[in-house]
């Protein structure tokens, strides 16, 4: 499962001049078809706006620019929203996914980043916001957020993504949202933590660091000291401005590549110490049961992994010919090397291209051009890490793990597409 896969030597990848050649005439076809199939009816009825006629949008001024202090998304845009389960209760302990089929790039908008709470969303004032840090430190301090602001900043592009993203024994939602939209990526702004440990002295018994979040679940993880001497950050800023609330506001822990509920939101408490804490949340919570009855602790990593955004559930594609396969792939250990796309069911697997920027622990963009010929068709994505990991199917998985599992379900996931072009969960 974890062995890196050879792809099939067969298979030859698209160039650009055979693309070019043989894809042209299909994507003009593809847009008529598209464009008269779809909205012929729409066409007619906004006839006035179509070319060579002037569009009613350009004969009156637009909205002035002080009726929106903050800017807000097209109205046509509206329905790209975040996915709140309907039958979930949206109490204290609840979460909303990101519209990840709706989505460009490898940027994910601050007001539709995924979230995740165990005790709701406080209200919290930052000029009463304190952190504490204690313990196993020559010099326990207390910082205001001033304080922290006055630290040397950095800024780094990362991946969250919540352990149980998708669940093992509920992985049947109809879109990538609702199968993996528990991940997000941000360009973050904060201190780093070695830092801030620096300035307050390390003792030699230090071991780990235990985070604790100002919310009313004061949600609790253990840290290793390895990590938190590394790239783990004390974030203020997201994606350019300050945090939201949803995401920790005034201050949140960032450790990439780590399962999401260890980025401690809403942090108001780091205790140096020798030993783990065993917080609810690592010992009843984000533990893995196992075949044997023993159960996995402290699972940080969040291993490789990658889904088809377009085309993927929920959409459908209009007319055969060219059509581009693109997703996203990221890995908690590091950069994604290679991404394999199948659109045979995984009889056969062609290397896509990865888009730049390709960073560490970070969501990366991968495409691939493919002709759909009008038939039925299963396609699907793996990704390969740095070092060496293959993403591995749902069977693998649980032919190690059982099927009592419940966190860190890193499977490929299938899209099914139909002969009308509708595209579905082929594991639903």
């Amino acid at each position: 499962m974890t062995r890196p896969t050879d792809i099939d030597k067969n298979v030859t990848s698209t160039s650009r001049r055979r693309f070019l050649i043989e894809g042209g005439a299909l994507v003009g076809g593809a847009a008529v078809a598209t464009g008269f199939v779809g909205s012929k009816a729409s066409a007619a009825e906004n006839a006035g706006n179509l070319p060579p006629n002037v569009p009613q949008w350009m004969k009156t001024p637009g909205d002035p620019l002080g009726s929106q202090p903050y800017g807000t998304p097209s109205t046509f845009e509206k329905n790209v929203v975040k996915n709140i389960p309907k039958d979930l209760k949206q109490y204290l302990s609840a979460s909303g996914r990101t519209p990840l089929q709706d989505l460009d790039g490898i940027i994910t908008p601050n007001g539709l980043f995924y979230e995740r709470h165990h005790g709701g969303v406080p209200t919290i004032d930052p000029a009463q916001h304190r952190l504490m840090l204690h313990g196993l430190v020559d010099r326990p301090l207390i910082f205001t957020m001033d304080d922290i602001r006055r630290f040397p900043s950095e800024s780094h592009i990362y991946f969250l993504e919540c352990s149980g993203n998708p669940e093992y024994k509920k992985p049947y939602g109809k879109t990538a949202s609702d199968l993996v939209g528990l991940v997000s990526c941000a360009e973050w702004t904060g201190v780093s933590l070695k830092l801030v440990l620096q300035e307050a002295g390390l003792q030699p018994g230090a071991k780990w660091v235990v985070a604790e979040g100002a919310d009313s679940a004061a949600m609790t993880r253990s840290i290793p000291i390895e990590k938190c001497l590394d790239d783990a950050m004390l974030a203020y800023s997201q994606n350019g401005e300050r945090l939201r609330p949803q995401q920790g506001y005034p201050l949140r822990l960032l450790v990439p590549g780590f399962e999401g509920n260890m980025n401690v939101k809403w942090l108001r408490r780091l205790h140096v110490a020798a030993e783990p804490a065993y917080s609810r949340e690592e010992t009843s919570k984000y533990t893995d049961p196992m075949p044997d009855g023993t159960a996995r602790e402290f699972t940080f990593y969040m291993e490789a992994k990658s889904i088809i955004t377009r085309p993927s559930g929920g959409q459908r594609l209009t007319a055969p010919g060219f059509h581009e396969i693109s997703g996203i792939a990221w890995s908690g250990r590091g950069k994604v090397r290679r991404v394999d796309v199948s659109v045979d069911d995984g009889k056969s697997w062609q290397v896509a291209q990865l888009q730049e920027p390709v960073l560490t622990r970070a969501l990366t963009r991968f495409r691939l051009p493919w002709h759909w010929d009008g038939k039925p068709a299963v396609i699907q994505s793996r990704a390969v890490d740095e070092t060496g990991y293959v993403q591995p199917t749902l069977a693998e998985l649980l032919a190690v793990r059982g099927d009592n599992y419940v966190y860190h379900n890193n499977a490929i996931w299938p899209w099914r597409i139909a002969e009308d072009g509708e595209v579905t969960n082929a594991n639903a």
